[in-house]
């Protein structure tokens, strides 16, 4: 009986149905509404790219005038703790934001990324190791910017020969000699890696994506870990060197005390300003470690622009994301703050192709790697490498240094 009733209430309702629709011709869903009202849209990047992005934001605006209203806002943000923050309040965070690559996975894993849609068209345009580095498990998930995330040296010509910059000794002597210094940022075991990357000494990241393995401590194989350590000891110990930050470094090369360092392309514009035709840029040179030679080595990378998986208005958002790493904006961005596009086209052209700091880039590739570290990596190495930049003023054993520097990066 439940059972033909409920046949008959059926038939009832699919009645109804065919009623309500018969005598009406079928039409096509509507289009859907554009967006009212302004757009809103927050971009993260770095402090010193402000000028740039408001002019970028201007042509964005300009372009789309006649589909929307945009409000965009610029906030401060460092590219390389960028995650950190991001992940602290994903609803809260920019719709469109810049960071270094070695961040994507975790920020795709946390779910404040979503793959690119349609993505060919940027894989084609950009340079495959770019791609690489803003890719996870084969899909893209970021925009790249720049493939310039890297170091290599700086110098005054007026000071050092080509020559001299093959050697790190060399050079710090005649810092010495001629009263001035010659710089590294030892606070940063990004550039702490420089000296152990082409020993046979290794680190990186494990199959679990988050923890790392490290031989920094290793008391066996051509070159040990204590061998790398008194060398640093030695280059410190001059008069001729000195470990400074970013900024320090570029205080020093405007006042003249600094007539050397390693920094990134990020600074090619400033110092160009100061030293005019004696700016030199090359590869890292060579230092003496375990009674030989030993070419610096570097982590690479490239910047990426992200658009939040939570951002209110998603497709604006990408789309300023595409506007801000199109061609012709990376060009600009080479123009006005040098830094080496990821873009084929625009890093092919002769302007990039001429600049010293670009060149000097690709020589110092043959040496560098990927950044793949995890998070435990930086403080260790920062801690063991400051106390060497002041001459490891407790004398405490090297060895127990590194032994407690590969404990600390290798923690879980």
């Amino acid at each position: 009986m439940k059972k033909t009733c409920f046949s008959l209430l059926c038939s009832i309702l699919l009645l109804v149905l065919l009623t309500a629709c018969g005598g009406r011709e079928d039409t096509p869903p509507p289009e859907p509404e554009a967006e009212t009202g302004t757009i809103q849209l927050t971009v993260w990047g770095a402090e010193e790219d402000e000028a740039l992005l408001q002019e970028i934001f201007a042509s964005f605006q300009s372009y789309y005038a006649g589909q929307a209203s945009f409000q965009i806002t610029f906030q401060p943000q460092s590219e390389s703790n960028c995650k950190d923050v991001m992940l602290g309040d994903l609803e809260g965070g920019a719709d469109v934001f810049a960071f270094a690559d070695d961040q994507v996975s975790a920020l795709a894993a946390a779910g404040g990324l979503d793959p690119i849609e349609d993505s060919e068209t940027i894989r084609s345009a950009s340079l495959s190791a770019a791609v690489e580095a803003a890719s996870v498990g084969g899909s893209l998930y970021a925009y790249p910017l720049t493939a310039d995330n890297g170091y290599f040296l700086y110098y005054n010509k007026a000071y050092f020969s080509d020559e001299d910059v093959q050697s790190l000794e060399r050079m710090v002597e005649l810092a010495a000699q001629a009263g001035r210094l010659v710089t590294m940022d030892w606070s940063s075991a990004w550039y702490v890696y420089a000296f152990f990357g082409n020993t046979g000494l290794t680190v990186g990241l494990n199959d679990d994506g988050l923890t790392n393995y490290c031989t920094w401590n290793s008391t066996e194989g051509a070159i040990r870990g204590v061998d790398v350590a008194e060398s640093m000891l030695s280059i410190a110990a001059s008069p001729g060197f000195a470990s400074m930050t970013d900024q320090e470094f570029m205080a020093g090369v405007q006042d003249g005390s600094v007539i050397a360092g390693v920094s990134g392309v990020w600074n090619a514009v400033a110092i160009q300003e100061v030293w005019g035709n004696n700016m030199g840029a090359a590869k890292l040179p060579s230092y003496t470690c375990g009674g030989r030679q030993v070419q610096m080595a570097s982590f690479s990378g490239c910047k990426l622009i992200g658009v939040n998986a939570y951002s209110s208005h998603p497709d604006w958002a990408a789309r300023l994301a595409e506007w801000i790493t199109s061609e012709e904006n990376q060009r600009l961005r080479f123009e006005q703050r040098g830094q080496g596009p990821a873009n084929i086209n625009a890093a092919n052209s002769p302007q990039v192709q001429a600049s010293p700091a670009i060149a000097a880039l690709l020589a110092q590739s043959e040496f560098s790697q990927l950044q793949r570290v995890g998070g435990k990596f930086w403080d260790p190495v920062s801690e063991f490498a400051l106390n060497l930049a002041a001459g490891n003023p407790s004398g405490a054993s090297l060895q127990a240094q590194l032994d407690r520097l590969a404990e600390g990066v290798t923690a879980r």
